[in-house]
């Protein structure tokens, strides 16, 4: 008979002494996150895992894959992946300092608590319950880096867990859910195209070439794919709104009215919910850029140019029928639906792997990037729920 875990007791208070430890690391995306993947290290060796740590180029950025083995051979393990990073929080919009965790009503502010240090926390507190039994089969924790700035850690994890053939039989990433099955987002494409002109007195217009100019043409041919995207929605899709999105989220250049700007970037994004609106939009601005703008601009100055940055690319998450993963979470939550969101995770990444995949975490997606973001106890205790549930079932 397995041990009766009061949720309400010593495991629910670890879990926030964790959480609130985690809110202090200022774990931006772009930033340096290594004393928090060795903070998140040394807790879990301490409950009997063995550790494998990948790096960003220059060493400062760190994902960590964690694993507690099993009793036998069996390598099919399952995943739990959350992402370390967190958006910017400007503190003086904020009731309190954003990274100093702050309980009131039942709820936990702070930054990152709801995404999504919270389910990370989750998985920390819970993983001595997996160091103390004798597993079934083994259990991984998977933490990454820069998840919100185009998924740029995730990659390195997947292709050292190639590298070691390592198979697994489900992942279940803890993305902000209030604790519902999720079987499917759309991917997350983001942009910033550069424009180059030159410069020039506005009392003479010949004498420069206006990079202003030539990215409200690229914009207004963006928006001209947005609406074509509208068209193309598919009927009965499982996502809300049923197409794909794209949106111009800023736009920087020049330097005042008098002068004609030689510098113009837009920065853009693409949401698809199938590969063919994704080469549609590339295929599409891609062959504006080179057939109608570029010989424009470059007939009044031959070293005026346009250049797309790739800021990063995630494929999406595909609902698929019988997946392991699903079966898993629904069977653990005692929840049967099956939803699906329009931001971007790492999930579609690991399916891509071949793993099987399903998004289920505590909070609420409407409390992530805000000002004042929280988690609430009640999530946080659904969570260790169904965690202490997937322990007792691998034992």
């Amino acid at each position: 008979m397995k041990d009766e875990i009061n949720i309400d007791g010593e495991i629910f208070h670890n879990t926030v002494k964790i959480l609130k430890d985690l809110i202090k690391f200022q774990t931006v995306s772009g930033k340096p996150n290594i004393q928090l993947i060795e903070y998140c290290e040394n807790l879990l060796t301490k409950s009997g895992a063995v550790s494998v740590k990948t790096f960003n180029q220059s060493k400062t950025q760190a994902n960590l894959f964690s694993t507690i083995k099993s009793e036998n051979s069996d390598d099919r393990g399952i995943v739990l992946s959350g992402h370390t990073d967190v958006v910017p929080a400007i503190t003086s919009e904020w009731t309190s300092d954003p990274y100093v965790a702050r309980e009131e009503k039942d709820k936990i502010y702070g930054r990152g608590t709801c995404d999504m240090k919270g389910f990370i926390a989750c998985t920390l507190a819970v993983a001595p319950l997996f160091g103390s039994g004798k597993l079934k089969k083994p259990i991984h924790f998977s933490y990454t880096f820069d998840e919100e700035t185009g998924c740029l850690g995730a990659p390195l994890v997947l292709a050292d867990l190639k590298k070691r053939n390592l198979n697994f039989s489900a992942c279940i990433i803890g993305e902000p859910t209030n604790m519902k099955p999720i079987t499917a987002n759309k991917g997350y494409n983001e942009y910033v195209t550069h424009f180059s002109g030159l410069s020039g007195h506005a009392s003479n217009p010949n004498s420069g070439v206006s990079a202003i100019e030539y990215a409200i043409e690229y914009s207004n041919k963006l928006l001209e794919l947005r609406d074509a995207l509208k068209k193309r929605k598919v009927e009965k899709h499982i996502f809300t709104p049923p197409y794909s999105t794209l949106q111009i989220g800023k736009i920087w250049g020049g330097m005042g009215a008098n002068v004609i700007a030689d510098k113009c970037s837009l920065e853009w994004e693409v949401r698809p919910i199938n590969k063919e609106d994704d080469n549609f939009v590339t295929k599409s601005i891609d062959d504006f850029t080179h057939e109608v703008l570029l010989p424009k601009i470059k007939k009044n100055s031959p070293k005026a140019d346009i250049k797309k940055e790739i800021v990063g690319e995630v494929i999406g998450f595909n609902q698929e029928k019988n997946s392991e993963a699903t079966n898993l979470i629904c069977n653990l939550t005692g929840d049967n639906t099956e939803g699906a969101m329009s931001f971007g995770t790492e999930a579609g990444l690991f399916q891509d792997s071949g793993i099987s995949t399903v998004i289920c975490g505590p909070g609420s997606i409407n409390q992530a990037h805000t000002v004042d973001e929280y988690i609430t106890y009640d999530q946080i205790k659904s969570c260790l729920k169904m965690l202490i549930s997937l322990r007792d079932k691998m034992n």
